[in-house]
């Protein structure tokens, strides 16, 4: 009996089986998208040609300044928008200002001006923020001091007058005329055409009021 007991357990140690369990692992990949193609970009602001900027705003009844309000830039050898300066006896005036945008100094040692006065005679209040002012050349869009034209049936008018120095190939083309009563812009006359250069400046008179019509103004620098 004992011998069949112990056969029984030898019997059952070699079927015993071991199992191993086989653990699979899979991995993700992961799948980054393709380098973006550069966009393009625009020419770097630095390498632009330069430009003639004026601004141009009413202070007052908008009525009295007609033409291109507020800020416009042209390209050098460009005519700018015509601006219109008609102040009379209503509220207010027109201010007026001037820029250079030049950000490779193509201006070099060139000075554009422009000075504002009243003339003799002229009652106080019409010929605001007089002075003589260096139209700001630099890389940004940026202006001069604000003059303010306030004339009307007060006796008297203003001068504006653009100066250019130091520089024969700088000058500045200004087209000043009327489209009524040309006493009030020094007798212009429809398409009159001046050149502001080294030693020959251009004086603008403004001596608007009731009367009819009201002084027109162009600027076309040139390097």
């Amino acid at each position: 009996m004992h011998h069949v007991i112990r056969k029984l357990a030898l019997l059952a140690a070699a079927t015993t089986t071991t199992v191993t369990t086989a653990t699979t692992t899979t991995a993700t990949a992961t799948v980054l998208p393709a380098p973006a193609t550069p966009a393009a970009h625009a020419a770097p602001r630095q390498f632009s040609p330069a430009e003639f900027g004026i601004r141009f705003e009413p202070d007052g009844d908008p009525g009295q300044c007609g033409g291109h309000r507020g800020e416009q830039w042209n390209l050098t050898g460009d005519w700018s928008d015509e601006i219109v300066l008609d102040t009379d006896d209503r509220p207010g005036g027109c201010l007026l200002a001037f820029g250079i945008f030049d950000p490779q100094n193509e201006l070099g040692d060139a000075s554009v001006r422009y000075a504002f006065q009243s003339a003799p005679g002229t009652a106080p209040g019409q010929c605001g923020n007089q002075g003589d002012y260096r139209i700001p050349a630099t890389p940004n869009f940026t202006f001069g001091p604000a003059i303010r034209i306030d004339t009307d049936s007060r006796p008297g008018g203003c001068t504006l007058t653009f100066l250019v120095s130091n520089t024969a190939s700088v000058t500045l083309d200004v087209r000043y005329a009327g489209n009524g009563d040309v006493s009030q812009y020094g007798g212009a006359l429809p398409n009159d055409l001046y050149t502001a250069y080294p030693g020959h400046p251009v004086p603008l008179t403004v001596d608007t009021d009731n009367r009819p019509g009201g002084c027109r103004l162009q600027l076309r620098l040139n390097l």
